[in-house]
């Protein structure tokens, strides 16, 4: 009989806690054949599960008496915060008794929880985290972004190999192309450690198709965005502002006058399938590959469809056993 995935939800992580998080569960028990396991205040999360009708067989909470905030230095919360919602959840994924954990809380807190109590594949040398940015075709994983500011050439080819296994079996995506974000895209361009890098991605059994400009991201030239967690956590958040206020901006000129407010009623459901585009929602949250087990790190104002999402991600990476995959390649 085929084992039941089991997923471990941080009900008190994100700005939405927890009333949207267990409509995420609620959600995704009705649709996928999992088991979940809710972590946090058991007054709370009762108290919020009783609005809703499901099969109580299949869900279970997890008592944790203590949250860790986003004002918490991040690996001191870890180290003396036992008993909260995070380092609970973390601890169940080490312990396997769970498959993975997903929280929309503290990102530093998950990162540092991440990589002391899950731990890393053998080989691996840094975790990455690798959220997915739009572009016109779809969207791309850029890692890392928040793990290592600091990397190592050896690092960013360990990302390219967990990124790619991660696009082509999580995603979909067949044979993955793979590209180094860089100032030029001549192989000879770039600091020490994007000239070391390409050195070693160039050689990698991997699609890699060179250095990747800032302006040629948004047209999705590559599957797989690498780069250190300084430019990559830079990129993400100007993507998300920019995102933003192009919105605002198309809002505000719409709403001028009477002409331009009918013309926006009767483009209305065009720029309903661009917001569509790039709404984060579908696609989950961020995996911090690298570990062994899965950590994923939902967006702190994740409502119950990112939730649904996430855990979706969750069951298609364990499924697909990415952890003994990434273990395979980074091994030989």
């Amino acid at each position: 009989m085929k084992k039941q995935i089991k997923i471990a939800v941080d009900g008190m992580g994100g700005d939405h806690a927890p009333s949207e998080i267990i409509k995420g569960c609620i959600q995704a028990l009705q649709d996928f054949p999992i088991q979940i396991l809710i972590v946090g205040d058991p007054q709370q999360l009762k108290k919020e599960l009783s609005n809703h009708v499901f099969d109580e067989n299949r869900i279970q909470v997890i008592p944790a008496s203590e949250t860790i905030s986003n004002e918490d230095s991040p690996v001191v919360a870890i180290r003396t915060k036992k008993d909260s919602s995070m380092v609970v959840g973390l601890n169940l994924v080490k312990e396997k008794k769970a498959d993975s954990f997903i929280s929309a809380g503290n990102t530093g807190a998950l990162l540092a929880g991440g990589t002391f109590l899950v731990g890393r594949i053998p080989k691996v040398q840094r975790p990455a985290l690798a959220p997915l940015i739009p572009h016109k075709k779809g969207f791309s994983l850029l890692i890392d972004c928040g793990a290592n500011v600091d990397a190592k050439p050896s690092y960013l080819a360990q990302f390219a190999h967990m990124g790619s296994i991660y696009m082509e079996h999580v995603l979909n995506i067949s044979n993955p192309k793979v590209g180094l974000i860089n100032i030029g895209v001549e192989k000879e361009k770039g600091n020490e450690l994007t000239k070391a890098a390409y050195a070693l991605l160039e050689k990698a059994p991997i699609n890699f198709i060179g250095n990747v400009e800032a302006r040629d991201i948004s047209y999705g030239v590559a599957d797989v965005l690498v780069c250190d967690a300084f430019v990559g956590n830079i990129l993400l958040k100007y993507t998300e502002g920019f995102g933003l206020s192009l919105f605002d901006i198309l809002k505000d000129e719409l709403t001028q006058n009477f002409i331009s407010k009918i013309g926006a009623l009767l483009l209305k459901s065009s720029f309903k399938n661009v917001k569509n585009r790039f709404d984060y929602t579908e696609y989950g949250g961020a995996p911090l590959l690298g570990l062994q087990g899965l950590v994923v790190k939902a967006h702190g104002s994740s409502n119950g469809k990112a939730i649904y999402s996430a855990i979706r991600q969750c069951l298609r990476f364990t499924e697909q056993d990415i952890v003994e995959k990434i273990q395979n390649v980074i091994s030989e």
